[in-house]
């Protein structure tokens, strides 16, 4: 199992259509529903976005979906910094993350 993380900020004129765009893509992860990926996408006053994937071995990534390509197609010209890419181990969750009990607590 694979979690990430990725933050960037957004040029302010720009902010909408980053989320129109990220909208798309949970249009279509909704039609088609694919297993083992799991995604959420937030944003705050300032035009940064966070994005949270969890992705189980063998499962379909998003790349694999137009609506993120298409995401990603300019995702470059409305960056106004560099995005920042983490890959995380989960620690515990409560709620948010289906298989947290199969993590070991930390100690």
């Amino acid at each position: 199992m694979k979690h990430l993380i990725v933050s960037y900020a957004i040029k302010p004129d720009l902010v909408e259509e980053n989320a129109r765009l990220i909208r798309a893509v949970f249009d279509e992860l909704n039609a088609q529903s694919p297993k083992g990926l799991r995604y959420a996408a937030l944003r705050d006053d300032n035009g940064r976005f966070v994005h949270i994937v969890e992705q189980a071995d063998g499962a379909p990534g998003l790349e694999e979906h137009a609506s993120f390509r298409a995401f990603q197609k300019s995702f470059g010209d409305r960056c106004s910094a560099r995005p920042e890419v983490r890959e995380l181990a989960i620690i515990g969750a409560y709620a948010m993350m289906q298989d947290a009990a199969e993590y070991p607590a930390a100690g």
